[in-house]
């Protein structure tokens, strides 16, 4: 299974008063990734939820490593794994496109549910493997 990268520059209004990039902005990083990834693999996270499964995020566990500033660019990775019939999780990372050091790593676990809330079998998962 291949990992699905992308690069995302750091923009100025990301960062805090520290000049580092927000903790809350990693998860949005992390997202756009995981929709991106989910795009090259040919699924649409908006015609997924109008067929009324809805990919929801159960866990979030992140690791800060060291701190990305304005300018820099980072590489985030993407690499899916099979928790359960109903769940997958991505494991992510974020790295200095420049260095190669490790800024961030992330175990996003998501769960497939109806519009009731109900656990339900994402069968087009699958193309994520």
């Amino acid at each position: 299974m291949s990992i699905h990268t992308i690069k995302i520059d750091v923009r100025d209004y990301e960062c805090d008063m520290q000049g580092i990039v927000n903790n809350a902005v990693y998860q949005n990083y992390l997202e756009h990734a995981r929709h991106t990834f989910l795009k090259d693999k040919g699924l649409d996270f908006a015609e997924i939820t109008k067929q009324g499964i809805h990919l929801v995020v159960m866990r979030a566990e992140l690791d800060y490593k060291a701190p990305l500033k304005s300018g820099m660019t980072a590489v985030i990775s993407t690499e899916p794994e099979t928790v359960s019939r109903f769940k997958f999780a991505f494991n992510q990372r974020i790295t200095c496109a420049t260095t190669g050091k490790l800024m961030m790593q992330a175990r996003i676990i998501v769960a497939s549910i109806s519009d009731q809330g109900k656990p339900v079998v994402f069968k087009e998962a699958a193309q994520l493997f």
